[in-house]
C-alpha cells in the first residue's frame, strides 16, 4: 500500500475543474468553494442545486482541452471510460487530479474533515473505507478544543515568549501539561507513538511537532 504525502494546500484564488454533473461532483464542488477555489463544472447534466452555487458551468460533454490551466481537476462522472480521460488529461498537464470512481488512479484524495475554533483534522484510511475515515473524524470532533481553550493556550504561549529563558522553559512546560490535560491525555506522554514523533516531540513554540 502506498504512502500519501499529508499536506494542507493553500489554494484560495486557484482554477479547478470538476467533470460530472451529479451528487458526487456536488459534494466535490462544495469542498472546493469552501476552500477558495474557482470552480468550473463540465458534463452533459447538471444537478439543479449547482444553480446556487458560485460556479462557471458548461452543460456539454467533456472536451480534453478543458483541463489546460487547472490546479485541481475532478472526475466525477458516472463513465469510467470518461472518468479514466479525465485523469490521464490531468496527469498529463500537470494538475492534481481526484478519479471519483477509483481514488489509486487519481493523484489527489478528498479527506474526511473536522474543524473547531480553527483546528482542522483530516483523516484518510489509506483504502477505500468511507464509513472508517467518517467514524474517525466524529471521535476526533469529540476531543478538539474549543475556542475559550485555544485563546487561553495561545495567551499562555504568548505571555511565555517574552521570559527570561529559564522561566521560559517552564512556563512552556506548563502549557505543555494545560493542553495534555485539556485533550484528555496523560502529563507523561507515554503514549505509544511514530518513529518521526518520538524523534520530533510536540513543541508549543511552533504550535505543533517541530
Amino acid at each position: 500500500m502506498s504512502v500519501l504525502l499529508p499536506v494542507f494546500l493553500d489554494l484560495h484564488g486557484e482554477s479547478a475543474l470538476v467533470v460530472g454533473g451529479g451528487a458526487v461532483a456536488l459534494r466535490r464542488v462544495a469542498t472546493l468553494l469552501e476552500a477558495g477555489l474557482s470552480v468550473t463544472v463540465v458534463a452533459p447534466e447538471l444537478h439543479p442545486d449547482l444553480a446556487a452555487l458560485r460556479v462557471q458551468t458548461a452543460q456539454r460533454a467533456y472536451r480534453s482541452g478543458d483541463v489546460l490551466g487547472q490546479r485541481i481537476v475532478v472526475a466525477a462522472t458516472d463513465s469510467s471510460a470518461v472518468n479514466d480521460a479525465v485523469t490521464a488529461d490531468a496527469r498529463a498537464a500537470g494538475a492534481l487530479v481526484n478519479h471519483a470512481g477509483h481514488a489509486g488512479q487519481g493523484s489527489l484524495r478528498f479527506a474526511a474533515t473536522t474543524t473547531r475554533a480553527g483546528v482542522q483534522v483530516a483523516v484518510s484510511s489509506g483504502r477505500e473505507l468511507p464509513m472508517l475515515t467518517q467514524a474517525l473524524t466524529e471521535r476526533i470532533a469529540e476531543v478538539l478544543p474549543t475556542q475559550a481553550q485555544l485563546d487561553g493556550w495561545t495567551a499562555q504561549r504568548e505571555g511565555a515568549l517574552g521570559l527570561q529563558a529559564g522561566e521560559k522553559a517552564a512556563a512552556l512546560a506548563a502549557l505543555r501539561a494545560d493542553i495534555r490535560a485539556g485533550l484528555g491525555l496523560s502529563e507523561s506522554g507515554d503514549q505509544k507513538v511514530n518513529l518521526k514523533a518520538q524523534a520530533q516531540p510536540f513543541s508549543p513554540l511552533s504550535g505543533g511537532a517541530a
